[in-house]
């Protein structure tokens, strides 16, 4: 008698346990009903903001982009390079730039390339708050409209610099916040086979490479880098015609991935 109440009883305990086990699984089902079924999607908010580094795409296209901050006296060189290759490019201007140098703004736009934004004084965009970035984005904005006619949807922080203000400031605004994955190092004064060499066995499509106007050999190096780049059968673009404008992620890696 005494062994069968203990086995009803551990029988009971058991009974007892799956039920509260079947609630809880219920419970959790119901919740993520209720926040879309994307169990993802929350945990995602959690995460840091990133820029675009790259793009996944199946299209053989890179886009090649340049900073302009410093001066412009190589500006007539790049645009031949460019014409001469049939390729156009996205610049990226600081509103300083572009006040000190209107003519060569004008130059650019007027050859079908695209400007974007740079800041308006190329600060440490780390250290403002939500509204000054903003700014920042917006009055270089302004400067490249009065010249072109034309405002940009396409931004890219000084220093590569950036947090979830940042990010969030140009995303408010209507930003696409574009880094890079391919870096030219031109800034530090290395030779065009340097740069090649940077680029070389690491170049794919959805790229985004990185340079600068105003340097020591972007100018003389430039006509070489875009055929180097065809060769591996690859099209030069500006970062408009790679990125995707909407219903898109962006991955752990700062990869904009399409819906």
């Amino acid at each position: 008698m005494f062994f069968v109440f203990n086995k009803q009883k551990i029988y009971t305990y058991l009974v007892s346990i799956v039920t509260v086990v079947l609630l809880f699984c219920v419970a959790g089902s119901l919740n993520n009903t209720s926040n879309g079924g994307n169990t993802i999607q929350t945990a995602s908010t959690t995460q840091k903001l990133l820029p675009i580094y790259n793009v996944q795409t199946e299209e053989k296209k890179v886009a090649f982009t340049m900073n302009c901050a410093w001066n412009a006296d190589d500006i007539d060189s790049i645009l031949k390079t460019l014409q001469e290759n049939n390729v156009k490019i996205t610049f990226f201007m600081v509103g300083d730039w572009i006040e000190k140098f209107p003519e060569a703004v004008k130059k650019i736009h007027e050859a079908g390339h695209e400007i974007a934004s740079h800041s308006d004084t190329h600060p440490h965009v780390n250290n403002l708050s939500y509204e000054k970035n903003i700014e920042e984005i917006e009055k270089s904005n302004d400067k490249i409209e009065k010249v072109t006619g034309k405002r940009t949807t396409i931004y890219r922080a000084p220093y590569g610099e950036y947090n979830d203000t940042v990010i969030k400031a140009a995303q408010d605004k209507g930003y696409h916040t574009i880094q890079w994955n391919l870096d030219t190092l031109d800034y530090t004064g290395l030779t065009g086979e340097e740069m090649w060499k940077r680029l070389d066995n690491k170049l794919k499509a959805g790229d985004i490479i990185l340079s600068h106007n105003g340097t020591k050999h972007t100018a003389d190096s430039l006509d070489m880098l875009l055929k180097n780049i065809k060769k591996k059968g690859l099209e030069v673009v500006n970062v408009s015609d790679l990125i995707y404008l909407e219903n898109y992620t962006i991955n752990s890696n700062g990869t904009q991935v399409k819906k």
